[in-house]
């Protein structure tokens, strides 16, 4: 029987304008093809995970805010075909559900605009529920596109507990000093790693004093993430560098999103950190080969291929 996983975060509607190359400041660009997809990094990771469970008796449970609106219907519908317990999603009827708009280039790099809408007003005391009802041997999992104050009070009542926390500390953003000692796992990639930290990653021997800075600030594993190099892990007395397969990418959108995912799926099954991302990794490389966000997330059969 595998360890529940308990996701804390945003959901979207993603709007995604496919064109030859990502506008400068200034600039229209003319595109191609326009989707509309189910998104937000809270919702993808959800969506990831529950792809990837195996186990019957496990369930990924998701806590979020949405609006009172069509997309925040669409999004709670999207979530309970995939399985996921939606007991703790909440609607707001003072502000919309999330947007975000896309851009995504024929190299499959893009640029993103979020207003959080209803995301932004996820109370902390909102999570309480759920964070008391999951196992305790669970694993809990948060970003950033929630409020800060939420995010903290999570982790630490979390930790009180002696929840596995899983932060993917995206988008980038400084953070209090008090949050990294009740963390399992931080997975920052290359950007957010140099902004914690003050370290530009560039390699692994920077991304090794990068992770060695956050095991100072008093988190108990690293995962950096560093795009088509793979991972970087350091578990606080020894490094590795986990690589990824080679693949024709067409859109990076939620590629992070899946690995955490599927990274929580391989911890929550028991497999060792390293085996764990060595999975995620090859999640995330099938997730850049598709458009969209919770759209492009692999089942659980394709990484069996």
């Amino acid at each position: 029987m595998s360890a529940q996983i308990l996701v804390i975060g945003s959901s979207n509607t993603d709007m995604v304008v496919k064109a030859d190359r990502l506008p400068a400041p200034g600039e229209t660009v003319i595109g191609g093809t326009f989707l509309m997809n189910a998104g937000g990094k809270g919702a993808n990771q959800a969506v990831g995970a529950a792809r990837l469970i195996t186990s019957a008796d496990s369930r990924v449970t998701f806590v979020a805010k949405v609006g009172a609106d069509i997309f925040g219907q669409q999004a709670v519908s999207g979530f309970r075909a995939e399985g996921i317990n939606t007991n703790y999603i909440l609607t707001d009827t003072d502000h919309p559900s999330g947007v975000a708009l896309i851009n995504v280039d024929a190299a499959g790099e893009n640029c993103i605009t979020v207003a959080p809408g209803a995301n932004a007003h996820l109370q902390p005391n909102e999570t309480d529920a759920a964070l008391q009802a999951v196992d305790a041997d669970s694993l809990v999992l948060l970003q950033l596109e929630i409020p800060l104050p939420t995010v903290e009070h999570a982790v630490e009542q979390a930790a009180s507990r002696g929840l596995r926390v899983i932060l993917n500390p995206a988008p980038a953003r400084a953070l209090p000093s008090s949050l990294f000692p009740n963390l399992f796992l931080i997975t920052p990639n290359e950007t957010e790693a140099e902004l914690l930290t003050g370290i530009r990653v560039t390699d692994v021997q920077s991304a090794e004093q990068a992770a060695l800075t956050l095991h100072e600030m008093g988190v108990s594993n690293v995962v950096i993430t560093l795009g088509v190099k793979g991972a970087y892990l350091h578990t606080g007395s020894e490094g590795q560098l986990i690589t990824t397969a080679t693949v024709e990418a067409v859109d990076s959108t939620a590629a992070g999103d899946c690995f955490n995912g599927a990274l929580a799926v391989g911890l929550s099954e028991g497999q060792s950190l390293p085996d764990a991302i060595a999975f995620a990794c090859k999640a995330a490389s099938i997730s850049v080969t598709r458009m969209g966000a919770q759209a492009s997330m692999p089942h659980r059969n394709e990484l069996q291929a």
